[in-house]
């Protein structure tokens, strides 16, 4: 499994809940602001219960995205120490779009989220019907750029790996062909092109 780092932007996001982050992939860091004197128990007691696998960040002096900075640099130097992990920024500043957008089209896997709740590997541990699945697995795609699997046989062990390899094969199978009857992949002699919606 591919390692997850959640960057959590905390002067713009506060969690209510960090399930899910507990297994063993995931890394958090929590960006704390200089004037931030104060955390949520719940927030405390999360990133404890995490151990090495988390840590907090507070950052040095004030001033506009001073926070934000902090972030990017940390994600910069993450990416370029673990280029195959997948990055996850909590906030709801849409500011961090056009570095996404940047360090997607070198081949980093990184998309913001509003919440944790919404990062795509917890919502298909939490998802039940096939619609909640499809859009789980569009996210997971949108989230890859330029990488997304090529072929029926990579994506359909991509979908399996996104939802820790439940599903059988009937149930791949649906999914596969949801995608497909929803127009957002084409398979053509087993090579997949996509035509996903575009990211809000």
């Amino acid at each position: 499994m591919r390692t997850h780092f959640v960057l959590i932007d905390y002067e713009n996001v506060q969690p209510n809940s960090f399930a899910g982050l507990e297994v063993e992939h995931f890394r958090v860091l929590v960006f704390v602001g200089a004037s931030q004197n104060k955390l949520a128990f719940e927030t405390a007691a999360a990133v404890q219960k995490l151990g090495a696998r988390a840590e907090y960040v507070k950052i040095a002096g004030n001033g506009s995205n001073a926070l934000d900075f902090h972030i990017a640099f940390h994600l910069g130097h993450l990416a370029a120490q673990n280029p195959t992990a997948l990055f996850h920024i909590i906030s709801k500043d849409t500011g961090f779009d056009p570095l996404i957008q940047h360090l997607k089209e070198r081949k980093v896997c990184v998309s913001r989220f509003k919440d944790v709740t919404d990062i795509p590997l917890l919502k298909a541990a939490n998802s039940k019907t096939t619609p909640e699945k499809i859009d789980v697995v569009i996210a997971n795609l949108r989230q890859r750029g330029a990488s997304k699997p090529r072929t029926l046989k990579t994506l359909t062990s991509t979908i399996n790996s996104l939802f820790q390899k439940q599903l059988n094969e009937e149930e791949l199978a649906v999914l596969l062909k949801g995608l497909q009857s929803k127009g957002l992949i084409t398979v053509d002699e087993n090579k997949v092109t996509y035509a996903l919606p575009s990211e809000t």
